[in-house]
C-alpha cells in the first residue's frame, strides 16, 4: 500500500486528509521552555495568542529522526511504500530527518523522502496529486518522476504586512524592519527552487497585492493552473486576493488555506499571497 506523508509545514485543506489519504508529521514548536506539536497541542489562534501575550515568537524544530520512525511506524504496515513529500532542504532539516529515518527503517517499509522545494499549499496540492495518479494506475516510480518535475515549477508568491515577525524570527534585521515600518512598505517574498528571497518591496497594501497578481501572471501567462490562495490571521484579505487573481489566470481550481503556523511565524499575521500550481 502507499502511504503519503507531510509535513506541518505543509497546508492541506481539511478535507484533502481524509479524501486522499494524506498523513501529517507535526513540526515541533518552542515557547521558552516549553514544547507543542503543531496542530495537536497547539492550533493556529491558540500559537497567535501566545505570541500576543509573550510578544516573542516561537522557534519551530523540524521532526527528529526518531519521531519519524515513530511516526511511520504508526500509519503503515510492514512492506507497504512511504512517499515522504516535505518542506524545501533549504528552509528546514525536516527532509533530512525523513531521509535518517528512511535508513534506519531499510527493510521494514520502502520509505521515499522528496524534498518538494516549497511550502504550504505547494505541498498539499503535491501530495493530492500523486494520490490521484496511484488512483489512476500510476507506478510508484510514475508517480516520485512526476512529483521531481514539477516541483521547480510551482510559485509560493506572498507578501508581508509587516516585518516585525520576521525580525523577531531573525529573518531580517532589526534596521530593515524599523524602516520598512517607517515607510510602510510592503515587502513580497517569492518562494521557489527551494529559496525564499525578498523579492520587493511596494509602498501600499494594495499596490503589494496588485503586484504579487502581476509577478505570478508573468511567471505562468495563460498556462493552466491551481490557483490558492493562504494568508495568515486574515481570511478577508485572501478572499479579497482570490477574488482579484481568478479574472488574471486559467484556473482549472481555486482554493484558499491559512498558512501553517511554522510559516506563519517567520512572516507574521496579514501575510496573504498566491500559490500557483501547473495543472497539467
Amino acid at each position: 500500500m502507499l502511504r503519503i506523508v507531510t509535513d506541518g509545514a505543509a497546508d492541506i485543506l481539511p478535507e484533502w486528509a481524509q479524501e486522499y489519504g494524506i498523513e501529517t508529521i507535526p513540526v515541533n514548536i518552542l515557547f521558552g521552555e516549553k514544547s507543542y506539536l503543531q496542530g495537536v497541542e497547539l492550533d493556529n489562534e491558540g500559537f497567535y495568542k501566545l505570541v500576543d501575550e509573550s510578544k516573542r515568537i516561537p522557534k519551530t524544530s523540524q521532526p527528529s529522526p526518531h519521531q519519524f520512525v515513530e511516526f511511520y511506524r504508526k500509519i503503515a504496515q510492514k512492506g507497504d511504500t512511504i512517499l515522504s513529500i516535505h518542506i524545501t532542504a533549504k528552509l528546514s532539516g525536516t527532509y533530512a530527518s525523513a531521509v535518517s529515518a528512511a535508513e534506519e527503517l531499510k527493510g521494514e517499509f520502502n520509505v521515499i523522502p522528496v524534498d518538494s522545494a516549497v511550502g504550504s499549499l505547494g505541498i498539499g496540492l503535491m501530495c493530492r496529486e500523486a494520490r490521484r495518479m496511484e488512483r489512476a494506475g500510476k507506478s510508484v516510480d510514475e508517480i516520485v518522476n512526476y512529483v521531481e518535475g514539477i516541483k521547480s515549477k510551482v510559485l509560493v508568491i506572498l507578501t508581508l504586512d509587516t516585518l516585525e515577525y520576521a525580525k523577531m524570527s531573525g529573518r531580517v534585521g532589526t534596521m530593515q524592519a524599523a524602516l520598512a515600518s517607517v515607510l510602510n512598505v510592503k515587502p513580497i517574498a517569492v518562494l521557489k527552487e527551494g529559496v525564499l528571497n525578498m523579492a520587493e518591496k511596494v509602498r501600499t497594501r494594495k499596490g503589494a497585492l496588485d503586484r504579487v497578481i502581476a509577478m505570478a501572471k508573468e511567471e505562468f501567462g495563460d498556462q493552466p493552473v491551481f490557483l490558492a490562495v493562504v494568508h495568515a490571521r486574515d481570511p478577508k484579505s485572501g478572499e479579497a486576493l482570490l477574488e482579484q487573481a481568478k479574472s488574471h489566470f486559467n484556473h482549472k481550481e481555486t482554493m484558499i488555506s491559512e498558512l501553517s503556523i511554522s510559516i506563519a511565524a517567520n512572516l507574521g499575521p496579514g501575510t496573504v499571497g498566491l500559490i500557483l500550481y501547473p495543472a497539467e
